[in-house]
């Protein structure tokens, strides 16, 4: 039953939620300035670069393919419970990172973190929608996703400081103690929901969803890995991932029990914000994963002067996402995500006029411009997801928005960066003569590599380091220019398909199908 004013401990209950999704956020972005220290041999692990994009991406794979599994089990079971399990279960693997003593140790460890991840995210979300009546609804999404803001603002920042005073492992064990306070918390302020309808499950269905997205997931990341779409561990999972998921969308539509019923895809305003939410993250995160490059390498900033140089996208994010609903609430949600996406393009494009000698300031206020576009997207596109669906289905909803996003962002790293490496190794060949015939091929592979071999050979590698960065230069551009294109597109689908300001925003409801589903 609709609650008109919500839950009287409501926007305590918010405050707990973004605290608890801290801990998820802020161990990515510090995790991007340690990359660096990890892969020493002495100060780190000696990762390698493979191991160390494996670090990365055994948290996506298990993130991705277990949220909307983890979505249908807090709906099920309890939101409350499962995200009390998911903050144990990353505090634990926190705990193993930090004290991994080899790279295999820390890629296991980082994947037993996504799966607490993925028990929280949803049902954070899920929580939120469940806690608050309609009306307000719109506000507290706004100031969630102003939580991930926060979290990106102070996690290069904190990953640098840490880095300057403790060793590669603190980074890691940071997240232990936001665990610690936010369990006490949702134990003490946060009421259980879950879906009143007591059908049953659908573990074909779960099967299947994790089995599909799983074999997607991880075929995107071995193209990026690998550079190439032609290679079977690349195509064939991929293939595979999506053929399962076909069988997946088969089984739903004709289960009556179904896990998540299909036919709300059929709501224009649901598919088309979840059709948003995963083009623009494809295109930021493949235009971000550039960025740290360009600062610590090109340009030779520090961690943590790296870290601090992300403030002004984040601080844009948390201006702006609490501010998104009364934009939403007086231009409608078509016109503020089809801008906002315009904004994130041309923001996307100017990254193109960066050279290696640009003063700062202007990388800044491009930076601050896409944080506020970025702010002004999610929001309204989470709340059309959400409110496109019944309440008790809150949990599933918010696992399709972070499903989509993992896979669009996934996506993005995979082919933007495997275009960056390829336009890097076009045009850094031209400058290797200077390196022994037998290294050429590992020093051309990325400017990590290009620099450390510079440094290697002396006074001899002095000539490689202005070629390395105009290269990079050249590749960021143009992976910058396709990142604006995907933008534009996600545009013009909103455009085309979001409804407008007049449409109703009650949940949807479905005509009956010849194989009933509970929905």
């Amino acid at each position: 039953m609709e609650q008109p004013t919500g839950h009287p401990r409501r926007w305590q209950i918010l405050g707990v939620m973004v605290f608890s999704l801290l801990a998820i956020v802020l161990d990515n972005t510090i995790l991007n300035v340690a990359l660096k220290v990890i892969s020493d041999p002495v100060a780190g692990l000696g990762a390698t670069q493979s191991q160390l994009e494996w670090a990365i991406n055994s948290y996506t794979l298990v993130f991705a393919g277990l949220l909307f599994t983890f979505g249908v089990l807090g709906d099920r079971f309890g939101r409350k419970r499962m995200l009390q399990i998911g903050m144990v279960l990353f505090g634990l693997a926190s705990l193993a990172s930090a004290y991994s003593t080899d790279p295999t140790q820390l890629i296991f460890a980082r994947a037993a973190m996504g799966l607490g991840g993925a028990a929280v995210m949803p049902a954070t979300l899920a929580i939120i929608s469940n806690v608050f009546a309609p009306e307000e609804r719109g506000k507290a999404i706004g100031i969630w996703a102003g939580g991930v803001g926060l979290a990106i603002a102070i996690g290069p920042i904190t990953g640098g400081l840490l880095l300057e005073h403790f060793w590669w492992g603190s980074v890691f064990l940071i997240n232990v103690p936001v665990v610690i306070i936010s369990s006490i918390l949702i134990a003490t302020l946060v009421p259980e929901s879950r879906n009143p309808d007591k059908a049953q499950l659908d573990p074909i269905g779960v099967l299947l969803s994790i089995i599909g997205l799983v074999g997607v997931v991880y075929g995107i990341i071995k193209g990026g890995e690998l550079g190439t779409v032609l290679d079977f561990e690349v195509w064939g999972p991929g293939l595979a991932g999506i053929a399962v998921l076909a069988a997946f969308v088969w089984h739903e539509r004709r289960t009556a029990h179904p896990a998540f019923d299909v036919r709300y895809f059929a709501i224009p305003r649901f598919s088309t914000a979840v059709a948003s939410v995963g083009l623009i993250f494809f295109a930021m995160m493949g235009v971000m994963f550039f960025l740290a490059f360009y600062l610590q390498i090109v340009k030779g900033y520090s961690p943590l002067q790296a870290g601090a140089l992300v403030l002004p996208f984040a601080a844009a994010q948390l201006i702006f996402s609490p501010l998104s609903v009364q934009m939403v609430r007086r231009f409608g949600g078509k016109v503020v995500a089809t801008v906002s996406l315009l904004v994130v393009a041309a923001a996307l494009a100017s990254y193109t006029f960066l050279q290696v000698d640009t003063p700062i300031w202007i990388f800044e206020i491009i930076g601050f411009v896409q944080g506020a576009g970025m702010a002004n997207i999610n929001p309204p596109a989470t709340e059309a997801v959400m409110s496109s669906l019944p309440r008790e289905k809150a949990g599933v909803g918010s696992a399709m928005t972070n499903t989509v996003r993992q896979l669009g962002g996934a996506l993005g790293v995979a082919i933007l960066g495997s275009l960056l490496s390829a336009t890097y190794r076009e045009n850094i060949a031209a400058s290797l003569s200077v390196v022994p015939e037998n290294l050429r091929h590992a020093a051309g592979e990325s400017i990590t590599a290009t620099m450390g071999t510079a440094q290697a050979l002396g006074p001899q590698g002095a000539s490689l380091i202005a070629p390395a960065k105009q290269a990079f230069m050249d590749g960021m551009h143009l992976t910058a220019l396709c990142g604006a294109g995907v933008a534009l597109i996600g545009a013009a689908v909103v455009a085309r398909w979001l409804p407008g300001k007049h449409a109703g925003q009650a949940p949807v409801t479905l005509p009956e199908s010849k194989e009933p589903a509970v929905v």
